[in-house]
């Protein structure tokens, strides 16, 4: 009796003091994860779109609202009618299709057709994104391919213009034709330089989504604050565009815009926040993306200043995503350990 009373204190100390295994898991990378989603990042796009959209409804009218619709609407269903045909997941809702048709409507002016804008949608999902395998297999931006075909099958649809509502008041009508700020600095004699504060706020002819660079910092500024966006891109973008700008500037000041002109002027605050930051077009490496923004924002000006057309930023950002693999693939850091054998 004694001794089972005696021994009980020292199985329970033997049970206590037993060590712990550890197990070491195995597992393929990645080996940290997040709250953030495919579908989570698109909706945050969207919803820094939503500026750049108010604004072109504000300075367009129903238009704006009905090309942003039509888009929208052709991209979704584009999507949705490819993946059934190959019998792959679904995956309309995610939001990609959405950014893709609302980028490609707030490229275009504002009294685009309405069918030509749906038969852009189809081109930009089916041959800028589905035919490649759809997201993150594309090699170029879905939107921007779209509105190069658009470029090509309409040439003057897509550079008929209008002034904003709030120009077009003043003459008691609904529309006016008008130039756009890089055309009236391109084409006409003298050159006509656009207020760089209408530039900032979007009271000017252009494209529906790309006047108001107000509204489209404010989007971009949303998405950097929820780090989505590599600040490196759109900062390195707007600053290539501005300094080879500012070198021309600094030549014939009486024939070059000046630098902020350039970076407020067309497409630029659109391709830089939204377009260039595209996660799948875009280079990984931090060497391959200044690579990047500084050649494309050279082509933007060029483009604008000795090429034939007003605006450089579509084709600037094309031409660096069908080089952006042979960028990844000679900026790639080198493996710990790696070197030349003999």
């Amino acid at each position: 009796m004694d001794e089972k009373i005696q021994n009980k204190p020292q199985e329970k100390s033997k049970e206590t003091t037993q060590p712990t295994i550890d197990r070491l898991v195995v597992s393929s990378s990645p080996h940290f994860s997040t709250g953030d989603s495919v579908p989570k990042i698109m909706h945050a796009v969207i919803l820094a779109l939503l500026p750049a959209s108010a604004a072109s409804i504000y300075f367009f009218g129903l238009n704006a609202l009905l090309l942003g619709l039509t888009c929208v609407i052709a991209c979704m269903l584009t999507e949705y009618a490819i993946q059934k045909i190959r019998r792959k997941p679904i995956t309309v809702w995610d939001g990609s299709a959405i950014i893709t048709g609302i980028l490609l409507a707030l490229t275009l002016p504002p009294a685009f057709p309405l069918y030509a804008a749906a038969l852009g949608s189809i081109v930009a999902i089916g041959l800028g994104k589905q035919i490649f395998g759809g997201l993150g297999y594309n090699i170029f931006n879905p939107a921007l391919l779209g509105r190069a075909f658009l470029q090509a099958t309409y040439p003057v649809m897509i550079t008929t213009w209008s002034e904003p509502l709030t120009k077009a008041a003043k003459h008691g009508i609904d529309a006016v034709s008008a130039a756009t700020p890089l055309a009236l600095m391109k084409f006409v004699e003298p050159k006509v330089m656009t207020p760089h504060l209408d530039l900032f706020f979007g009271n000017v002819a252009g494209s529906i989504g790309e006047t108001s660079a107000f509204a489209i910092i404010l989007g971009g500024l949303y998405l950097r604050y929820k780090g989505y966006i590599n600040w490196k891109m759109p900062l390195g973008y707007l600053g290539s565009i501005a300094f080879f700008g500012w070198l021309f500037y600094l030549a014939n000041p009486q024939k070059y815009p000046d630098p902020l002109f350039h970076i407020l002027a067309g497409g630029a605050m659109l391709g830089a926040w939204f377009m260039v930051t595209d996660m799948v077009t875009s280079p990984t490496t931090s060497v391959g993306q200044w690579i990047f923004v500084v050649v494309a924002g050279f082509l933007v000006v060029i483009i604008r200043l000795l090429g034939g057309l007003p605006e450089g930023v579509m084709y600037s950002i094309l031409l660096m995503n069908a080089i952006t693999p042979l960028i990844n693939r000679h900026t790639k850091p080198k493996v710990f350990g790696e070197g030349n054998q003999s």
